[in-house]
């Protein structure tokens, strides 16, 4: 990477690879100042291999469209320092990912994994689970009636409900359903002094993920699977047990890993746009009102709350060959980060981006990413939100914040941890 005529300055480029910076809102100017100034630029940050930094909502759709140029699977798919990275690989033997999911995975291997569950989170089957999630909801709401018009809307509601859900359908028993959260908080929020694994300061973060953290899943999980081998239900925990690619069955690593993506990634990302959702309302009683007097309106806000959310934050793609982006030139083996959340608030697309509207039409976000690597779960995390607020909104009379919603500490995936609310029932 020999260009340096795009060098992102290093107020931006530091803020870029800071977990607190997209807890406290700093990342949002970092994004502003890039889409207008350096788009595509390089940022290189000490510890670190250089890496490029896309921002507008084209290039980031651009680059996900072209899925054999751009890699998910030769350097880290999440951003990494250099040490974390060689740890990685003298644990894996030279890979550089811990776990081997479809994320991390590119053509050929992708497809055919993609396909072993895409059955059970496509629109057909998900109708055929309407009720029993809509059965899960309206305990949700209980839950959080019976609070008492107070509560942290996070802890009580939405990080639970959809993680019964998902749970169910993987096939895991509801009394581990706090394992796995727990579990998931550790991975997606290790730079979280809250919600990481608590250990002694000085440890070393990528040995406490890799020998606790996914050693955990897969100890849990090989467990399971065993079971489902032995004892096969209608679950996706039977389907990822019994899978087999190109006839022979796929490995411990990549069952484990499909396991982890199906039951960390098909919970937490819902969660945190669920609870966005409700900060949205809670902030603006406008749109709280015009959602009220039309609940058709329901799918929009669910939109428009991932949108404003976008959980996930980032991912790192690898160019395959020499080529030229965006008017720059890029060598094969460059890395580059795509910022979801800035595309998600390019004034080039969305009229207002940093106003949370009910009614956005249309609203063209990119928080499932875009290409062969689109959301897996998509319509199934948008069919939960529908539901949960099918059976909230008509009882809820009104909504406000009662202190400082918190966000967690992460550059990959984040979202609301702490959402103090107060409301009135109908």
């Amino acid at each position: 990477m020999g260009v340096t005529t795009h060098r992102i300055p290093d107020e931006h480029a530091t803020v870029l690879v800071d977990p607190a910076a997209y807890a406290d809102g700093r990342i949002h100017e970092t994004y502003a100042w890039l889409r207008e100034k350096e788009p595509f630029g390089v940022a290189e940050v000490e510890g670190f291999d250089p890496f490029w930094v896309a921002t507008r909502h084209a290039d980031i759709l651009e680059i996900s469209r072209q899925n054999a140029l751009f890699h998910n699977g030769d350097r880290s798919t999440v951003l990494t320092n250099k040490a974390a990275d060689q740890a990685v690989r003298k644990m894996m033997g030279g890979s550089p990912h811990l776990v081997r999911s479809l994320v991390q995975m590119d053509a050929p291997d992708h497809p055919k994994y993609r396909a072993l569950t895409q059955a059970w989170f496509m629109p057909p089957n998900l109708r055929g689970l309407e009720d029993r999630i809509r059965g899960i909801a309206r305990k949700a709401v209980d839950k959080m009636v019976e609070t008492g018009g107070q509560c942290d809307f996070v802890r009580e509601v939405a990080l639970h409900y959809p993680l019964h859900v998902i749970m169910e359908i993987l096939g895991v028993p509801e009394e581990d359903e706090p394992r796995m959260l727990m579990l998931t908080q550790e991975l997606f929020g290790a730079s979280d002094p809250e919600l990481g694994r608590k250990a002694d300061p000085d440890a070393d973060m990528t040995k406490l993920i890799a020998e606790g953290v996914v050693a955990d899943f897969y100890a849990y999980f090989a467990k399971l699977s065993a079971d489902r081998r032995a004892n096969p239900r209608d679950d996706v925990a039977t389907v990822i047990a019994n899978s087999t690619i190109d006839g022979a069955p796929i490995s411990e690593l990549e069952a484990m890993s499909y396991y982890m993506i199906v039951a960390t990634a098909g919970h937490d990302t819902t969660s945190s746009s669920t609870a966005g959702a409700l900060w949205g309302l809670a902030e603006n009683p406008g749109e709280f009102a015009k959602l009220k007097a039309d609940l058709s309106l329901i799918p929009s806000l669910v939109d428009e709350s991932i949108r404003w959310t976008t959980p996930v934050k980032t991912f790192m793609r690898t160019a395959t060959e020499d080529t030229e982006f965006a008017g720059r030139a890029l060598a094969r083996g460059d890395w580059m980060m795509l910022c979801y959340a800035s595309g998600n608030r390019d004034e080039a697309v969305f009229d207002e981006p940093q106003a949370f509207r009910v009614d956005r039409k249309p609203n063209k976000h990119l928080a499932f990413g875009y290409g062969a690597h689109l959301c897996l779960g998509q319509h199934l995390a948008k069919m939960e939100m529908r539901i949960l607020w099918e059976e909230l909104l008509p009882r809820l009379k009104s909504v406000e914040l009662t202190g400082e919603p918190k966000m967690s500490q992460a550059v990959f995936v984040n979202g609301p941890k702490t959402l103090p609310v107060r409301f009135t029932l109908q």
